[in-house]
């Protein structure tokens, strides 16, 4: 009860202090494209504000200060109301992002094909301009107009970043590699056609056909098959994974560039950026050969595409070693200085250690509230516990919970389901009077 109440009163406050501000300095609601970024900024200064705040003991109603538990539901209820502001402000905000960076990736497309123009240019000074020159860029031109037209279709998913983008709403790299080996090998291809089209004599058109054949292009050939089977084959595997709880996926805002290198919590990821760094080594080399040698597909070294194929292994096989089902190792009964050693009861509060109980890229306030604790038939709520800086409960690793009252003593099996929705194994208590 007086947590209802404390909670009415700060709502009151908090409607009163939102109509004296409304649109204040510009409009920050979720509602407004324009306004998106900003009332996403303004959510989570307040939010944090609002944590540090409570977790340096300021704020508290006098209604609950007189009681421990009262004191932490109520920072908790706080928290996690905060939270999920921030929360709908940053898919709003995901939401706008998506939908204007299909310009941008319009005008870097069209940015890549001006580069190659400059190249071309500067690169003729003195040897001229050749008939390759010309196709090289119609070829450009041609698949420039294809990626924005995709783009332009897909414009409300991101415009070209649309077959890049996961089930997890983040950028994949396994598809950002196949993606740009089938460009390149588009792009070489019509530079051949444009070729043949344009070539007088049957020996040079036959000369061009030979260029297709696939003793030269055998290595290109193989990167190409391996990459595209990879992007296939590691979403059946996620997919399968999380299905069978063995990894906890949660879904991300919007798309960032740094999640083709890092994993879901933002950390580095040395699978995904070796990866990618070879990759981009046997672009550039494979770009370079089929510059020297335009009228035929590039022949990539099998010393090279031996190297891409043990990159894309290891991609594999890191993929298959993440994650792990979050596990239970033991619960006991949480002491504080001064308290006595005794048997658990209804009220008192349990510590859950184990591992895995927070998801990569579930650190957030509106998603470790979503963690929930099952002691015998009851659902418990794990309490966040602001600190500096953020939260001292839940963690990775131990979770700490009030037993309620509603439990009926006895033997009582305990269960944690993180915020991915992951089931962990089961532990039994015994709770007394």
């Amino acid at each position: 009860m007086a947590v209802q109440e404390a909670r009415q009163g700060a709502e009151q406050g908090a409607g009163r202090g939102a109509g004296r501000g409304a649109h204040g300095g510009g409009c920050t609601c979720g509602d407004c494209p324009h306004g998106a970024r900003e009332g996403h900024r303004r959510a989570v200064a307040e939010f944090l504000s609002k944590r540090d705040e409570l977790a340096s003991g300021r704020g508290l109603p006098a209604a609950v200060a007189h009681s421990a538990g009262a004191s932490r539901q109520w920072v908790s209820d706080e928290l996690t109301q905060s939270a999920d502001l921030v929360a709908e402000r940053g898919r709003a905000e995901g939401e706008v992002w998506l939908g204007f960076v299909w310009r941008r990736t319009t005008v870097a497309v069209w940015g890549i094909v001006g580069c190659l123009l400059l190249v071309q240019a500067l690169t003729a000074i003195g040897a001229g301009w050749t008939n390759a020159r010309t196709v090289g860029l119609l070829a450009a031109v041609v698949v420039g107009g294809l990626l924005t037209g995709a783009s332009w279709l897909h414009r409300a998913r991101g415009g070209v970043l649309a077959p890049l983008i996961g089930e997890d709403n983040r950028l994949s790299t396994s598809r950002a590699v196949a993606v740009v080996w089938v460009l390149f090998v588009v792009y070489a291809v019509l530079v051949l056609a444009g070729r043949l089209a344009g070539a007088s004599s049957p020996a040079e058109r036959d000369a061009l056909i030979d260029g297709l054949d696939l003793a030269r292009g055998a290595g290109v050939v193989t990167v190409l098959g391996v990459v595209c089977g990879i992007a296939v084959l590691v979403r059946r595997v996620v997919g399968l994974r999380v299905l069978g709880q063995r990894l906890q996926k949660v879904r991300a805002d919007r798309p960032r560039a740094a999640d083709l290198l890092t994993d879901d919590s933002g950390r580095g990821s040395f699978a995904d950026t070796q990866y990618v760094v070879i990759t981009a080594v046997a672009l550039v080399f494979a770009a370079v050969r089929l510059a020297r040698r335009p009228e035929q597909l590039p022949d990539l070294p099998w010393g090279l595409a031996l190297v891409v194929l043990v990159s894309a292994a290891t991609y594999v096989a890191g993929k298959y070693a993440e994650g792990g089902r979050p596990v239970i190792l033991s619960v006991v009964r949480a002491r504080e200085a001064g308290d006595l050693d005794a048997p658990i009861r209804t009220g008192d509060d349990i510590e859950i250690r184990g591992a895995g109980f927070v998801p990569p890229g579930a650190g957030t306030a509106d998603r470790l509230s979503r963690m929930v604790v099952r002691i015998g038939a009851v659902h418990v709520h794990v309490p966040l516990v602001p600190v500096a800086g953020g939260f001292s409960n839940p963690s990775d690793a131990v979770l700490t919970v009030p037993v309620p009252v509603d439990v009926e003593p006895g033997r009582l099996e305990v269960q944690v389901v993180t915020a991915a929705g992951v089931e962990t194994n089961r532990v039994g208590i015994d709770v007394t009077e």
